[in-house]
């Protein structure tokens, strides 16, 4: 660090010139510090690179106030004495599994109208829980709104709606109405599927908050697993799977997950895989290989030992198109339209006179008071 810190204390207008050229992550957290006091535990130092502002911690309350301007491309230090630091978390509900599992595991209840609304009920209840948690400062959902995509068109046998049950399907978009009720950002999903929507999100703002959480147990996406950074969580086990994790599972790096589940197959999408691929023979060879196009075309050829080569070898030689093609069904797509910033994502609390509307619409009497923050 050039030159000796002075030793005097930087004041509300050392904030606010930061703020106003520093990036999401930074403005959030000297939205959180309060007044500026001299001998606070922290400093946040930043520096202006590539139009880009870093971030990090000195454990001194001395500060080097800032002069000038801080132009992108210069390296200016900037010293801020903060009483706390905001941690700035996106969380990503997968509002459809959601929406399954709280159909299967919730009790079936009735509107005043006869309508079934236990789905609606439970993930309003589990939406509240996670809102409650510590780290939740940012939230969006997004749903398969007609299960159909794109992947349809390409693949007769992917996945569809014929077999919802037309009770569930009924309450989709009541379920979408209810997460907006409770301030989450919602992206039903038409052309795209719910995985690509989060697939999007996370590579767009991964770069701006401290973690990416999706909220998901779908093996697709641990395709967007990267180290610490954007992780996956399983509500209903209670695990979290970064990168070291999804190794240990699936025996392969984040990004061969596409071509673990096209040699493999996923029931769950109506992915039928290749013939004699398991889990075991996929991930010895892809740890070795990586890729599809990568595996040498005869075991002859192959550097690994896996029991019955010849024969995996022969299936996939065989069915070489249907894998890729395999690959590309189950590989998410990060190029959703998403029209929303960062900051719409931030979570402010129940939107209170339509939670209580909607309360009373569907006979939500014991739930009425469960907020625990009301939006402004």
């Amino acid at each position: 660090m050039p030159g000796e810190l002075t030793t005097r204390v930087a004041h509300r207008l050392t904030a606010l010139v930061v703020l106003e050229r520093c990036g999401h992550r930074t403005a959030q957290t000297m939205r959180g510090i309060g007044e500026l006091t001299p001998g606070a535990p922290y400093l946040v130092v930043g520096f202006v690179v590539r139009r880009r502002l870093e971030i990090g911690l000195q454990t001194r309350a001395e500060v080097d106030e800032p002069s000038g301007d801080l132009a992108p491309g210069r390296r200016r230090i900037v010293l801020v004495v903060a009483s706390r630091l905001v941690h700035v978390n996106l969380h990503l509900l997968d509002a459809t599994y959601e929406l399954f599992r709280a159909y299967f595991g919730f009790p079936q209840r009735s509107a005043p109208d006869g309508n079934e609304i236990g789905a609606v009920y439970g993930i309003i209840e589990t939406t509240l829980r996670l809102l409650r948690q510590d780290g939740v400062t940012h939230l969006a959902a997004a749903t398969d709104t007609v299960i159909e995509s794109f992947r349809n068109d390409m693949f007769d046998g992917y996945k569809a709606g014929e077999g919802i049950e037309p009770e569930l399907r009924a309450q989709f978009p009541l379920a979408e109405e209810a997460l907006r009720v409770l301030g989450v950002v919602v992206w039903p999903l038409v052309e795209f599927e719910a995985d690509d929507g989060m697939a999007t999100a996370a590579l767009r703002w991964v770069d701006d908050v401290d973690k990416v959480v999706i909220l998901s147990p779908d093996k697709d996406m641990m395709q967007c697993v990267v180290g610490d950074a954007i992780v996956t969580f399983n509500r209903r086990e209670d695990k979290e799977f970064n990168e070291q994790a999804v190794i240990e599972k699936f025996g392969v790096p984040p990004v061969s997950i596409p071509d673990y589940l096209a040699l493999v197959g996923d029931t769950a999408d109506g992915v039928p895989g290749i013939v004699g691929w398991g889990a075991k023979s996929t991930s010895t060879v892809l740890a070795s290989y990586g890729r599809l196009e990568r595996i040498p075309t005869s075991e002859t050829l192959w550097n690994v030992k896996v029991r019955g080569a010849a024969r995996l070898s022969e299936n996939l030689e065989a069915a070489r198109e249907e894998a890729y093609l395999f690959r590309t069904l189950t590989t998410l797509r990060r190029d959703v339209e998403l029209e929303e910033s960062l900051d719409d994502l931030e979570w402010k609390g129940v939107h209170k006179e339509p939670f209580l509307a909607l309360c009373d619409r569907y006979g939500f009497e014991e739930i009425r008071r469960r907020p625990h923050v009301w939006a402004e």
